[in-house]
């Protein structure tokens, strides 16, 4: 019984020490990897977009403090030069009304899109893609318009 007892107490010790070890190696081992990874950008998300998109379209057009203060650059020069057309607008009036369709988010390459369809008293319904940045380190704006009649 001795011996048994002796033997007991020495895988237990054996046991003990290994898994003391064990812990000891995790406890010292390097943080994981996670904490060194990059984080990813902060995106807006297609409520957000849509959202965007019927503020600056209201139901009639945009205003200009929406043309000033929420266009990208390139998209605001486009306008600027185009006078007698009103590129945000794929027209050269206001519409007696305007919808936004669904939002799909392509988060990967930071842009958003939707197709805003504008309602006119005479004539049908017109239809053009609207494109949002989706950089949310940035303010919300339009980057880009596809009047291309199918968007």
């Amino acid at each position: 019984m001795i011996r048994k007892a002796s033997r007991a107490v020495t895988v237990s010790a054996l046991c003990a020490a290994l898994l003391g070890g064990g812990l000891t190696l995790a406890a010292s081992a390097p943080a994981a990897p996670a904490a060194s990874e990059e984080k990813a950008p902060a995106r807006y998300n297609a409520e957000q977009v849509h959202h965007f998109l019927q503020g600056f379209y209201g139901n009639h057009g945009p205003r200009q403090w929406e043309r000033v203060h929420m266009v990208g650059d390139e998209l605001k020069k486009r306008a600027e030069k185009n006078k007698k057309y009103d590129v945000l607008l794929c027209a050269q009036n206001n519409p007696r009304d305007i919808a936004i369709g669904r939002v799909t988010t392509a988060q990967s390459a930071g842009v958003g899109w939707a197709t805003v369809t504008t309602k006119w008293n005479r004539g049908p319904d017109q239809h053009f893609t609207a494109y949002v940045g989706l950089d949310a380190s940035k303010p919300i704006k339009l980057i880009e318009i596809d009047c291309s009649p199918g968007s």
